[in-house]
């Protein structure tokens, strides 16, 4: 299980969306713009995937590399 980490209006995030769906990878959304605490830390990254390890890959990224980084 990843977390996807974006904004419900980020055209990007809804490419990293597809991109894990198309990899059949467990996700969790999480809007960044719910607290001023991610909203900071994520604001000018996004999409940021991370993993239960904590290790984020941030965009850009291709469906090769998320896969590599989630582990497909």
């Amino acid at each position: 299980m990843v977390i996807l980490y974006g904004t419900s209006a980020c055209h990007l995030c809804e490419e990293a969306e597809a991109l894990l769906l198309d990899l059949g990878a467990a996700y969790r959304k999480v809007d960044i713009s719910e607290t001023d605490e991610l909203f900071q830390r994520y604001g000018v990254r996004i999409p940021v995937v991370q993993r239960a390890d904590g290790e984020e890959l941030g965009w850009p990224f291709d469906a090769v590399r998320l896969a590599w980084f989630v582990g497909r």
